[in-house]
């Protein structure tokens, strides 16, 4: 069976998939939501392409915003089948975050953000960036309950600076079917960095969620369920075991 994995972005951890996780786990897939160290774009690709290819099954890899540029690296692991974006970051080669996003006019995040220092294991320092607390709920999450966001707010994992800047070094759009999810409203990606990105790499198709935020698995949670499973079926046409 194809195993359905979901990679997270900055600013979240595994829990902020929850509703999109339960959906496919009731649907009977199999499921896996590793935890991401958001530290680096080489670390953190590098970890979920070891993660990936523990599991010695067929893979089809999901990442949401920032996620996505690490599943655009750790997608070329030889199991994994596709590849599913959600208002994420499809990077080619040689190209970072920061690049990616320059070329289009900010969205509301950037004036959001806070930045801490954090001990490397040598001794020397780097930044963490997360989005300040107070606007999380209106850049981030706007529809979403707020009972749920209040929560998700104060339990961010934060995202190094450096992931920003370095860049992808590999593309796996390229060599696997991919599609894209575009969240029309978001404030944290905006949505012509999306939709140029799954352009580019030739995704089989792109679905556009009208109003949806950032954390469109938490407010329309059907939709990407919907996306993935159209993606599991053209990547491996089997049943789910109930």
């Amino acid at each position: 069976m194809t195993v359905i994995v979901l990679v997270h972005g900055g600013f979240l951890d595994a829990a902020g998939w929850a509703p999109v996780t339960r959906l496919l786990l009731d649907a009977g897939h199999d499921v896996r939501v590793p935890a991401v160290p958001n530290r680096s774009l080489v670390g953190d690709a590098l970890h979920v392409r070891g993660f990936v290819e523990r599991l010695r099954a067929p893979v089809l890899l999901v990442g949401h915003a920032y996620g996505g540029a690490v599943v655009t690296v750790a997608g070329v692991a030889d199991n994994v089948v596709g590849l599913v974006y959600v208002a994420a970051f499809a990077l080619q080669e040689g190209e970072s975050m920061g690049q990616l996003q320059g070329a289009f006019p900010d969205a509301d995040l950037a004036a959001n953000l806070v930045y801490e220092p954090f001990v490397l294991a040598d001794g020397t320092y780097g930044t963490d960036v997360s989005v300040s607390i107070d606007a999380f709920p209106a850049v981030v999450a706007a529809g979403v309950d707020p009972a749920v966001v209040g929560v998700l707010a104060v339990a961010q994992r934060p995202l190094s600076a450096l992931a920003f800047s370095e860049v992808a070094s590999r593309e796996a759009w390229s060599s696997r079917p991919a599609w894209g999810l575009v969240a029309a409203a978001d404030r944290a990606v905006h949505p012509d960095v999306q939709r140029f990105g799954y352009a580019r790499a030739g995704v089989v198709r792109t679905v556009e969620v009208a109003g949806a935020p950032h954390l469109v698995m938490h407010r329309d949670p059907h939709a990407v369920v919907d996306l993935i499973t159209e993606a599991l079926h053209h990547v491996a046409p089997e049943r789910p075991s109930a």
